[in-house]
């Protein structure tokens, strides 16, 4: 299992025609973007993989172009979980994968974002997490509250796979990880993908951040309320806030 203790922030996504002026200066050409934001986060998560799987040759470019230790997170094809919710998945999983990994050592967590319509199904589960590679990271966003389950945490261990803990509105998870990876989904300060987050929030996620990484865990954090360039502004506060609490690792 690929796995390095360590916490990174970033966003979910980097290219936001509305982060221009809030975040990107007036006047930088988009070609340029990436590399402003790599120069301040050293991970971001890959969404339009969700919608549309990119080709290799789109991945060989994102590999090529991030610096030394950066790692990007991949949301795995919403045909995937959205379609056909894990069930059947052998063959789409190869398809997915033989592009995917054209990123080689950039390659961090594949995110599977559960739909909120799939409910607790751990057979299901299982017989896809036999399909995942095992040398790679794999995370779980569950957005059906049934499957916040013991259970459903100890079958991802079982299979050293993650739970992702995120915040949106009206199934919110819990506060859990497991495997040897912990991974964290801010979906708005205020509202669904928009607002601010109080820096008593962010303090006391970090707390928790800081305490996983302890237990050995790598830590991925992003920031997806990308109204206003929030996720970007939130994002640098809580690397600040993780600096000054874990200075031997800045």
């Amino acid at each position: 299992m690929a796995c390095s203790s360590g916490i990174r922030v970033g966003c979910s996504g980097w290219t936001y025609r509305h982060w221009r002026g809030a975040f990107y200066p007036d006047g930088m050409a988009v070609k340029r973007w990436f590399a402003f934001y790599a120069e301040r986060f050293d991970t971001v998560e890959i969404n339009n993989s969700f919608y549309r799987l990119p080709k290799a040759e789109t991945f060989d470019g994102w590999r090529q172009q991030a610096p030394q230790g950066f790692r990007y997170a991949v949301k795995a094809n919403r045909f995937i979980t959205q379609a056909k919710k894990l069930k059947e998945c052998q063959e789409p999983m190869r398809r997915m994968m033989a592009p995917t990994r054209h990123l080689g050592p950039t390659l961090g967590p594949i995110l599977y974002q559960l739909p909120p319509t799939l409910g607790i199904n751990l057979e299901r589960l299982e017989a896809f997490l036999l399909l995942l590679p095992a040398d790679l990271i794999h995370v779980f966003e569950f957005r059906h509250a049934s499957w916040y389950t013991q259970t459903t945490l100890a079958l991802l261990g079982r299979f050293g796979a993650g739970f992702v803990a995120h915040d949106l509105p009206g199934v919110a998870s819990p506060r859990w990880a497991t495997g040897p990876a912990a991974y964290v989904r801010f979906h708005g300060g205020r509202g669904k993908y928009s607002g601010r987050y109080a820096d008593e929030s962010l303090l006391d996620w970090s707390d928790w951040m800081i305490a996983e990484e302890m237990a050995g865990r790598s830590v991925w954090a992003y920031f997806n309320n990308d109204l206003a360039a929030a996720a970007v502004h939130d994002a640098q506060t809580l690397k600040g806030i993780l600096r000054r609490a874990r200075p031997q690792n800045s």
